[in-house]
């Protein structure tokens, strides 16, 4: 169990790519956290401009009186006296201002890709590029809380997981571990929310395109199989290779995923084994819900929130357990997920800001 104190200080953060949908969750939910003062808001589109007029959703938020967005600048961003820095960049980019920030002295979280994998070729192999900071990536902490939590306390650099990778690697990781299926019988389905897809002008993200329909994308290589895999492997103490099929569904938030996979040994009891396996792995962890035998998560229940809900079913005729997961990716697949780092980072209960329903 990790111990926390908790105290009267306040630390300044500064979010640096402000303007995109995972940024702009994250001010909503620092607007709300009783220990955090937000000093810096950086845009390149929208410097000079007030905030609370450019997301007027935010009028009323005492951290954010007169605050408006600078150009993303490390010196000043520095100057404002931001200890640490969440970086709601694209990949490629964040490690531009990850070793000056923290050359600086702040601490960072990256909400990109760009620390999440340990292996610079396989960056190269899943994004097409070299990587732009191999020497950090020792230095990165993979900020799932549920399994990094020791880690990420004393981390000054926290690479946190993608949306689809928190989804698939919660329901998955203690069965691995405690070896009671086969890692190279997996395959998943995931839908998400066209917020995942960012906020960018791309005519197959019209309202017209998306509505009233399901399209799969990026398979037989997403992005996120890197991570999902490195994670898999680690649990697994062997290479771990699986199918991965994404889906976009016509709603703004949320992802649900369905894991298909075979047992490692007879079905019988293997209900209660589960069931052991992720109570036991979470029974400390708050956001995690094992909804249990014949329980089917539903993204209604988690969106804007930072919970994770895993149910499962087995089936016999085909001799298959099958896992369903729900979040919301620019929650726990993004911002509030980057909070409960924070949280962990600066000694705090990771629930700090965060139980909200």
């Amino acid at each position: 169990m990790l111990l926390t104190r908790m105290n009267d200080e306040r630390i300044k953060v500064a979010v640096v790519g402000a303007s995109g949908y995972t940024g702009q969750e994250l001010l909503r939910l620092l607007a709300m956290h009783p220990r955090v003062d937000v000093v810096s808001v950086t845009s390149r589109q929208e410097a000079g401009k007030l905030l609370t007029e450019q997301y007027p959703r935010l009028r009323g938020a005492e951290t954010f009186a007169g605050l408006s967005f600078m150009a993303p600048d490390v010196d000043a961003i520095a100057a404002t006296g931001a200890t640490i820095a969440f970086l709601a960049l694209p990949h490629g980019l964040a490690s531009e201002y990850a070793a000056p920030l923290l050359s600086k002295g702040l601490k960072v979280i990256d909400l990109s890709a760009d620390f999440r994998l340990r292996d610079p070729a396989v960056f190269e192999e899943f994004y097409g590029g070299v990587h732009p900071a191999p020497e950090l990536l020792d230095r990165a902490v993979y900020g799932l809380p549920e399994f990094y939590a020791e880690e990420i306390v004393s981390a000054d650099l926290v690479a946190s997981p993608g949306c689809y990778p928190t989804s698939i690697l919660l329901p998955l990781v203690p069965l691995l571990e405690a070896g009671l299926i086969e890692a190279g019988s997996i395959a998943v389905s995931s839908l998400s929310g066209v917020s995942g897809a960012g906020k960018k002008a791309d005519t197959s993200l019209l309202f017209a395109e998306v509505n009233e329909s399901i399209r799969a994308y990026g398979a037989p290589k997403h992005r996120h199989l890197s991570e999902i895999e490195q994670e898999l492997s680690v649990a697994a103490g062997d290479t771990v290779r699986i199918s991965f099929v994404p889906h976009l569904m016509p709603i703004t938030a949320g992802i649900a995923s369905t894991i298909f996979c075979e047992a490692s040994g007879d079905l019988a009891g293997l209900s209660g084994a589960v069931h052991e396996a992720l109570v036991q792995k979470y029974a400390e962890r708050p956001f995690v819900r094992i909804l249990g035998e014949g329980s089917f998560a539903d993204t209604k229940n988690v969106v804007r929130t930072n919970f994770v809900d895993i149910g499962w079913v087995i089936d016999d005729r085909t001799g298959r357990l099958i896992l369903s997961s729900a979040e919301d990716n620019l929650g726990k697949g993004a911002a509030s997920q980057s909070i409960q780092s924070l949280n962990l980072m600066s000694g705090w209960p990771e629930t700090t800001g965060l139980m909200n329903f």
